[in-house]
């Protein structure tokens, strides 16, 4: 089981080379991989590649760019970029995103995203696995007039998805790689999510599916803070549909329920859980939200875990 951490920077400097320090300090904790997400800021592609480049030992991810907004040849283009510079070390994570974001940011009706899921996948492993694509679809057309390869990425990108609903996770297992479940605990991935997904795999003739689980954790010996932090900082999943489900699945009711906070011992029975409950790489989050102290700590847990 592969272990890696969400990179997160705040602060008035650079963020780029506060990232790249962020990922020389994880991996000289024996990490094994970063992930980078994306929302309006830094290019999370990008940023990937960047890192990988300065820190060989890391594979690197993002986690996850929303399909409404974007276009196939787009993200393939970061995509493949971000492999070559990382000789074959990026991993693509996609989302569904949410109505919020879709309709608040981009004017775009958040409408038949599953659909559009589809589309996406199927015009993009085209493009990631090939260079070319000839895909019309109902929401989306992408064609290659001219060659979209890029040297040095011929092996392909994998393929992830944000994926934990029912419809996603069928599409998922079909078309993509793998996928990336948030604030879905073991309960939730052993009952729910793990069988539908590599059910859908099984009946689409694919390889068995990454199960990449992010999970807010943090060692620490200041609980009741932290947790309490975490209730603060996590509530705004809760009123997103996809999540506040996946949490009910999971025994819990707020999204810091689901969240691991304790010490050594804690915590890394938490991470075997998850592992038992069918996670093939464990990635966590929000471990600055209790200081720099509690997240080298988490890191040096996860470095031991790795090994």
């Amino acid at each position: 089981m592969t272990v890696g951490v969400v990179l997160n920077t705040t602060g008035p400097g650079n963020q780029i080379d506060a990232t790249v320090r962020l990922a020389q300090e994880a991996a000289a904790a024996g990490l094994r991989s970063a992930w980078f997400g994306q929302v309006l800021g830094a290019d999370s592609p990008q940023l990937a590649a960047i890192v990988g480049r300065e820190v060989p030992g890391l594979q690197v991810g993002t986690s996850a760019i929303p399909v409404f907004g974007r276009h196939p040849l787009v993200v393939a283009g970061q995509a493949l970029t971000a492999q070559a510079a990382t000789h074959g070390r990026y991993h693509l994570g996609l989302a569904l995103g949410t109505k919020l974001l879709t309709e608040g940011a981009f004017g775009i009706p958040f409408e038949r995203p599953v659909a559009r899921l589809r589309e996406f996948l199927t015009a993009l492993r085209q493009l990631t696995e090939t260079g070319t694509a000839d895909f019309r679809g109902e929401l989306l057309t992408a064609r290659t007039p001219l060659p979209a390869r890029v040297p040095g990425a011929e092996d392909g990108v994998p393929l992830l998805v944000a994926a934990m609903g029912p419809r996603a996770l069928r599409a998922s297992g079909e078309l993509a790689d793998g996928i990336l479940p948030y604030l879905a605990g073991p309960r939730a991935l052993a009952e729910h999510i793990v069988p539908a997904v590599t059910a859908a795999a099984e009946a689409a003739g694919r390889p068995a599916p990454r199960i990449v689980a992010f999970v807010n954790a943090v060692v620490t010996d200041d609980v009741d803070a932290v947790r309490e932090k975490a209730t603060e900082q996590f509530a705004f999943y809760e009123q997103i549909p996809s999540y506040a489900r996946v949490i009910g699945l999971s025994g819990g009711e707020r999204a810091a329920d689901v969240a691991v906070i304790g010490d050594e011992k804690t915590v890394a029975a938490e991470v075997r859980r998850y592992r038992d409950a069918g996670a093939t790489d464990v990635v966590f989050s929000g471990t600055d939200i209790a200081g720099d102290a509690d997240r080298r700590r988490t890191w040096a847990l996860l470095g031991d875990l790795a090994d």
